[in-house]
């Protein structure tokens, strides 16, 4: 019990999944055995009072987390998992806990600020002309024309998504996307290329625009997404008129695009190949031309396109907390999240405590 609460089991599970933490390793942080966490887990036995204390300090969450009736967690069909295949339980077990932590917070930030109204289209594909026309419904209703895209990252915050990182994932977890009311979009600690980035960013909208309520993580929705992102970021009508045509691949036309279009030389290549404006030969010899250069993994110029930072959710967090200090604070603390969970499931730090009480405040929302 908690007060006169009671304390589940499950929310226990829960943070600790979303810390990486075996119940061992719990076990060996709060001086207590495998056996009695695992039952403490699984209901059949209740903590004391200094256990629970002992737990909610082991974890970065309140003792009140452990009493807060879940959201429901996040369901397989919710989660987009690049590699999801090859992927190990464990780390999609902590992905999804941690998914579920954030979202608590994030439905907090929602009532207190008028966040992005949430606007990906839900377009089901079967085809390959199905994708590229998903990719021009997506850029039409967003109003991105047919040029290049500035800021790839904006371009999906701007539709409602939460973009953030969760260090410590293994890095065989490229990109997920999860679809919640609020869409999340979440990388590993990696620092890719600004490229890679803005490819992974198109792959993940195109699963929230293509795949609600699909699991994915196969082979046929994973092209799917990537098809979606190659005709989302090079869209087909500017394409074939800019790629440079000949019997001899003009790289330095190639590397333009890409300073232009702010996608890699390789993914220039495969769309050009898709489209059928190079044969077989001519995209395997340029695929043969960046490996035997050391282009596979950092291309000519990567060093130079600059990489794009999340924005939504820390300017969200520094508006709150500079009208109402103290206020983001009080959110992650409803949501059960201290400190080190809280930069755990956001990638991001607490503001400083202020000492202010916003308890009794009142967010005010602005509606059209």
């Amino acid at each position: 019990m908690v007060g006169t609460q009671v304390f589940d089991g499950e929310r226990l599970r829960l943070a600790r999944v979303a810390m990486g933490l075996t119940l061992d390793e719990l076990g060996g942080r709060v001086s207590a055995t495998r056996q009695y966490l695992n039952q403490l887990e699984q209901g059949t036995k209740f903590p004391t009072e200094s256990m629970i204390d002992a737990l909610a300090a082991a974890m970065g969450v309140t003792t009140r987390f452990f009493t807060l009736s879940a959201r429901g967690g996040i369901a397989a069909e919710q989660c987009h998992f690049r590699k999801q295949r090859t992927t190990p339980v464990s780390v999609v077990s902590q992905v999804l806990a941690r998914g579920t932590l954030l979202d608590g917070f994030i439905a907090g930030l929602d009532r207190a600020l008028e966040l992005p109204t949430v606007s990906f289209p839900d377009i089901p594909v079967a085809s390959v002309a199905d994708i590229e026309k998903a990719a021009e419904q997506t850029r039409d209703q967003w109003q991105l024309g047919t040029g290049p895209i500035s800021s790839m990252m904006r371009v999906v915050e701007n539709a409602g998504a939460i973009v953030s990182f969760f260090g410590g994932i293994s890095e065989r977890v490229d990109a997920l996307s999860i679809d919640r009311p609020r869409p999340m979009i979440i990388r590993s600690e990696a620092k890719p290329s600004a490229c890679r980035l803005r490819f992974d960013l198109a792959h993940e909208c195109g699963h929230l625009v293509m795949h609600k309520g699909i699991v994915t993580g196969d082979k046929i929705t994973e092209d799917q997404a990537n098809r979606f992102a190659s005709a989302f970021l090079l869209p087909r009508s500017a394409f074939i008129h800019e790629f440079p045509r000949g019997r001899m691949l003009n790289w330095q036309a190639i590397f333009e695009m890409k300073m232009r279009w702010k996608v890699a030389a390789s993914a220039i290549l495969r769309r050009a190949y898709d489209l059928k404006m190079l044969s077989a030969d001519q995209y395997r010899t340029g695929y043969i031309h960046l490996s035997k250069t050391g282009q596979r993994k950092f291309e000519h110029y990567d060093d130079v396109i600059v990489a794009e930072e999340p924005e939504l959710l820390p300017s969200a967090m520094i508006t709150l907390e500079r009208n109402y200090p103290g206020a983001v604070r009080r959110i992650a603390a409803d949501a059960g999240l201290k400190d080190d969970m809280f930069k755990n499931v956001s990638g991001l730090g607490l503001p400083e405590e202020t000492g202010s009480d916003s308890t009794n405040l009142v967010y005010i929302r602005h509606h059209d």
